[in-house]
């Protein structure tokens, strides 16, 4: 099982570049059983809501891109990614815990009371970041070239990822004792 994890996870990384390369060789609908396989994968091995959901709407660009034999359909996968996870966080919020507050806790158990509104503070910065990102993944999938796309969902928007996480970690994170 945590061999499947790590492909879904690489299967994941290099989904921008593999469709980037697949586009410049392949069809596109052939290209969406790339998709299509990496959904599945990904949802079998986490077994997670979000990861669920995910696979249940690359289903729907898998056909439109088949369908179609557009390549857009494909590149909005990573849309369809941050909108998930945008659901996920802003649904924590309404019905606590936070995700946030969920994974600090697996490493402090026993978090105090003041770190409950940071960690919804950090929950809401997150929801801010699924929606800034997934914009631009959308507006590069519509706008921009296939090399750009793949640039900025490939590698942008995951040093984005690593700096809001280890800006919180180590420059914003208040210190309540942990």
């Amino acid at each position: 099982m945590r061999a499947a994890k790590a492909l879904a996870w690489l299967a994941t990384l290099l989904y921008p570049l593999a469709i980037w390369l697949g586009l410049a060789h392949f069809e596109p609908r052939w290209l969406a059983l790339l998709l299509l396989a990496m959904a599945l994968l990904r949802a079998a091995v986490s077994r997670e809501a979000v990861w669920l959901a995910a696979a249940a709407c690359a289903g729907g660009l898998v056909l439109a891109s088949m369908l179609s034999n557009d390549g857009l359909p494909l590149k909005l996968y990573p849309v369809l990614v941050n909108a998930a996870f945008l659901v996920v966080f802003a649904t924590s919020l309404r019905r606590p815990p936070t995700v946030i507050e969920r994974l600090a806790r697996l490493q402090h158990p026993d978090l105090p009371p003041e770190a409950i509104p940071y960690l919804r503070k950090v929950t809401k910065a997150w929801c801010v970041f699924f929606v800034l990102n997934g914009g631009i993944a959308l507006y590069t999938a519509v706008r921009a070239s296939d090399a750009a796309w793949a640039l900025y969902n490939g590698m942008i928007a995951y040093g984005l990822i690593a700096a809001m996480f280890l800006g919180e970690r180590f420059l914003f994170r208040p210190r309540h004792g942990h």
